[in-house]
Parts: C-alpha cells; sequence; structure tokens
C-alpha cells in the first residue's frame, strides 16, 4: 500500500461515514486527501492531517473528527492500526502484507510505476533554450536543457501529451551583428564593436568561404548575406547537434521570421483590435497592457510600421494557442524578469488566464568551479563557458543531473572537480551506483537460480518497512514535481531512495550463503530489490540520466 492508495482508502472511508449520516462535509467529500511519510519513528508507516483540514467543514472538533475517522478507517483492508495525535493527526501503521504487496506491484508496472493522470488531457508546449544561433550554447541554456526536459518527462509522466519547441531567433539586429562579425573575420579584419568574438566566429567564416568561393567578390550587402544564411545554418546545426549529443531533441523548430513573413502579426493584432485592445496614438498601434497589470501600455507597431519586438511574441503566443495548447511555458534566463509582467498582460488581452494559459520559469545563472575558482572563459566561444565545455568536464549525465538537481530559482554553482569524481560525495555516482549495485545483485540471484516471488507477509523487518515506504513514494514526488515545476524533487528523492536502499542491504541477507537454503524470505526480499530498481531506473529516466547496470 502505498500513499496514493492509502488516500483513496481515507477518501472511501468519508464516503461511507456521509452515506451513513455519521459526517456531513460542507463542499463534499475531496477527490483526493495527503498522506506523507512521518518525520519521526514511531509515529506509524503514514500520518494524515485530513482531520485538521476537514474539521471546520464538518462541524466538528478536529480531534472528534480524527476519533470518528480512525475507528472506521481501522476496519480496512490493509491497516493495521490508527492512532489520533495533537489535534487530530492521524498515524496510521499499515498491515505487513499490504505495504509488502508493494513490491510486486512496483515490478508489474515497471517502467509505468509512478505515473499517473494528475495532467491527462492537458496539451502542453514547452518552450525553452531558444538560444540565439549567433554562438555556442552557453551554460544558461543548457541548465534550461537539463530541466526543460526533465520536466517535459514528468508532465508526460503525469498523464499530458507534451510538444518541446525550439525559437529559432532568425530575425532582428543581432542575428545582422553576427553576420557582419562573420564577413570582417573572412576579410581579416577585428570584429565589428558590437559584433561577435571568439575562434567559432573565424570557424563558421571559413566554413562559409569554402562552400561559397565567390563570396568575397560580391557586393558587400550581398555578401553579408551569405554570410548570415550560411552563418546561422551552421551555427544552429552545432547547437542542435550539441542538444542532440546532451540527450534533448525538439518537436518543433519555430522560425521567428515565419511570423513576420505569414502575417501571423498582423492577425494577432486584428484578434486583439476585436476584443478591445488595441489603439493608435502618435501615429504607432499600442497594445493596452496596463489595464491586465503591466506598468505600461506597450507599443506593438512602431509610427514607421515597424513592428516592435512585442510584437512578435503575441504572434507566436496566439499561434501556439490556435495549435491547440492548453498550457504554454517560455523558460527564461535571469535577466528577463522585467519581461513576465508584459507577457501575462498581453495572455490577458487576448482574453487567457495569465500563470495558466501561459506560465513563464525563470532560470537563475551557473557558475562552474574548477580547482576552486570560477570557470568563466571557453577556448572556443571566448567569453562563456558552452554545453560541449561541461559535457566535455563531466560527462552529460553527471551534467544533466547538476543542472536539474536544484530548485530553478537559485543560482548554483558547479564543482567540476567534485561531479567527475567516482565517490559518494557525488550526487549522481550515488544513485547510479545504487542502480548498479541492485543489478549486480541481481545478475548473482540469476545465476544461483533464485527468483523473485511475492511474499508481502514476510517483509516486515524495520529496513524493509522503510524501503518499502520510500519506493511507495515515487508516485506522489512526480506528481508534486509535475504540480510545482520542480524536476529537482526527483534528484532529492534518487539521493534518499539510494541511502534507504544501502541500509536495507546492509541489514537484510538478500541471497543465501554457502550451502544455505533458498527460503521464500530470500524470494521476497529479492522481489523488493528488483522493485527498488525499477524505481531508480524510472527516477533517474525522468531525469534524462542513464541507470547503468556497471560501473
Amino acid at each position: 500500500m502505498n500513499p496514493e492508495q492509502l488516500s483513496t482508502t481515507i477518501v472511501g472511508v468519508l464516503s461511507t461515514l456521509v452515506d451513513q449520516g455519521a459526517l456531513t462535509l460542507a463542499d463534499g467529500v475531496p477527490a483526493e486527501v495527503t498522506v506523507e511519510r512521518p518525520r519521526q519513528k514511531g509515529h506509524g508507516d503514514y500520518a494524515t492531517n485530513v482531520a485538521l483540514q476537514l474539521a471546520k467543514k464538518a462541524g466538528m472538533n478536529p480531534r472528534a473528527l480524527g476519533e470518528l475517522l480512525a475507528a472506521k478507517l481501522q476496519e480496512a483492508d490493509g491497516i493495521g492500526g490508527v492512532e489520533v495525535a495533537g489535534p487530530g493527526f492521524l498515524n496510521i501503521t499499515v498491515e505487513a502484507g499490504a505495504q509488502g504487496q508493494l513490491a510486486a506491484d512496483i515490478v508489474a508496472a515497471g517502467a509505468a510505476y509512478g505515473s499517473s493522470n494528475a495532467f491527462a488531457g492537458e496539451k502542453i508546449n514547452l518552450e525553452f533554450v531558444s538560444a540565439n544561433p549567433t554562438g555556442p550554447l552557453h551554460l544558461g541554456g543548457v541548465r534550461w536543457a537539463a530541466v526543460g526536459d526533465a520536466l517535459g518527462r514528468i508532465f508526460e509522466m503525469t498523464g499530458a501529451e507534451v510538444t518541446r519547441e525550439y525559437y529559432f531567433n532568425d530575425h532582428g539586429a543581432q542575428i545582422d551583428r553576427f553576420a557582419r562579425s562573420l564577413l570582417a573575420s573572412a576579410k581579416g579584419e577585428p570584429a565589428p564593436e558590437d559584433g561577435y568574438g571568439g575562434l567559432y566566429i573565424h570557424e563558421i567564416a571559413a566554413a562559409v568561404v569554402a562552400e561559397r568561393p565567390d563570396v568575397m567578390s560580391l557586393p558587400e550587402e550581398d555578401a553579408q548575406e551569405v554570410f548570415r544564411a550560411g552563418g546561422v545554418d551552421m551555427m544552429f546545426a552545432e547547437i542542435k547537434s550539441s542538444l542532440h549529443e546532451f540527450g534533448v531533441d525538439f518537436d518543433v523548430y519555430f522560425h521567428e521570421d515565419e511570423l513576420h513573413k505569414s502575417g501571423a502579426v498582423e492577425r494577432a493584432v486584428a484578434r486583439l483590435r476585436e476584443l478591445g485592445n488595441i489603439y493608435e496614438k502618435e501615429g504607432a498601434l499600442w497594445l493596452a497592457t496596463e489595464k491586465y497589470g503591466d506598468d505600461k501600455d506597450r507599443v506593438v507597431i512602431k509610427s514607421d510600421g515597424r513592428g516592435a519586438y512585442l510584437s512578435g511574441d503575441l504572434a507566436y503566443y496566439l499561434d501556439k494557442r490556435e495549435r491547440g495548447f492548453d498550457r504554454c511555458f517560455i523558460m527564461l534566463g535571469a535577466d528577463h524578469h522585467g519581461y513576465v509582467g508584459r507577457m501575462m498582460a498581453m495572455c490577458a488581452a487576448f482574453g487567457d488566464e495569465p500563470h495558466v494559459n501561459l506560465e513563464i520559469l525563470i532560470g537563475q545563472m551557473v557558475n562552474l568551479l574548477k580547482n576552486g575558482e570560477p570557470l568563466r572563459m571557453s577556448k572556443r566561444a571566448g567569453t562563456v563557458v558552452t554545453i560541449d565545455d561541461l559535457v566535455g568536464a563531466i560527462g552529460v549525465d553527471a551534467a544533466r543531473y547538476a543542472l536539474a538537481r536544484y530548485s530553478t530559482d537559485s543560482p548554483i554553482d558547479i564543482d567540476l572537480d567534485l561531479w567527475a569524481r567516482a565517490t559518494n560525495d557525488n550526487p549522481v555516482f550515488t544513485v547510479q551506483y545504487a542502480h548498479a549495485r541492485v543489478s549486480s545483485l541481481l545478475r548473482n540471484a540469476a545465476e544461483m537460480g533464485v527468483v523473485a516471488e511475492s511474499h508481502p507477509e514476510l517483509l516486515t523487518h524495520e529496513k524493509e518497512g522503510e524501503l518499502l515506504r520510500a519506493l511507495g513514494e515515487l508516485p506522489r514526488v512526480v506528481k508534486a514535481a509535475a504540480e510545482l515545476r520542480e524536476p529537482h524533487r526527483i534528484a532529492r528523492y534518487l539521493e534518499e531512495l539510494a541511502g534507504t536502499y544501502h541500509r536495507f542491504y546492509d541489514n537484510c541477507r538478500v541471497l543465501p550463503r554457502g550451502d544455505e537454503e533458498v527460503s521464500d524470505l530470500h524470494r521476497a526480499r529479492l522481489m523488493l530489490v528488483e522493485a527498488t530498481r525499477t524505481v531508480l531506473a524510472n527516477g533517474l529516466g525522468l531525469l534524462g540520466v542513464s541507470a547503468p547496470e556497471r560501473m
């Protein structure tokens, strides 16, 4: 019995009490209740504060409601005991057989264990990374590559239909500066004052010249266009390749240029005009965002007829909604906080619900440390540290895990020396080693001819109970990670689970020694080990990190 199953049992008890007339709830019976592992030993296997939450709606004292629930819950299958503590907390002990059955249930569920229908029917668009194709992918974008892809996996595990989207900025001043920088390199001139530097600029410029030997004989404007088109294609191909090697691929690569060529901006303006949120002033078109919480109204079309930066945002958001997405996520760097208010106002101006139809997640800075000192420069990119620098130093698994392990609200320092070590102070090594250790034990069992069997009533050891309860937490952790948009919860859970497994292994012999006869307890414990491997592999998979069988 895991927390979700116990929650269902408690909901059933509440429904029975209401049907019997023993309880009245003003808002009806809740669909689910919160069940957690108690922090202190001796407080049962699980605890819930449902009596405190529902007391007011029931018109009862919390402890009296707790006593009523406890008496009825005690009769339910799989419940060993219920104690009412303090003002109305319920401490619940599960029967060994009911708890032990979880191991077999996890093995039977396999890769599906941890899934739920929390976001079933939701069509979600995740836009992340979306770095300009003017240089190699830097650390800020790499953080969102790890976190965004993990969040997509978590949403899928909770029933959503997810589209991963990369917004390809191939329009505007930054691309022009990139093209001028390439042209200057090909001429042997220094980069323009507002241009881009680094070895990669010289590499791409040389590649364009090799592909178009005639480029330097063209008029400067035509030559710059050749460098723009060829350079953007080469740089974006490199970014896509680096992301693919990092385990991140996108379903859609959306070109910003298309918004301006397809009439999407005009359609967005027309829609907003119909809604009464576009007006003209001083020869320009303005979006009335102040009334939706922005600090001021925003120009959409300038007086010279050119679209302001916001025009592309309007068109792109409407395009996503017209493609049928219920929720649109945009993942941005720490320097984009000021962008949130206007985007939420834009969402409201379209008649949508801010923070529901549109969510913006902000990721803080990433710093790399080498020998205790900040690492700030890339040999190739010149001014920033790139995805290839990070992967080259610690590998894909450690890089993805390190970037997803922390709340995106916090800046992080990644100590390259620590994350490269094969020791227990390296979090990803700790979790992967637990999986490898479990896999080794299962291989040994196969060689000995010991087969896992479900004998749940035999799993009564304290450390078996702790491991079972830890395994039972995965569905709740995945659901919380989805609801809170926090993939780091998966990583922290896995680290705790690894420690719980090692304590179980140190106290409970799984395989017989020497001539010892194989018993049902050995088989039952082997089932528990198989369940542990399933949960470790599923959790690592949600982070896009491999689950090695040997280390």
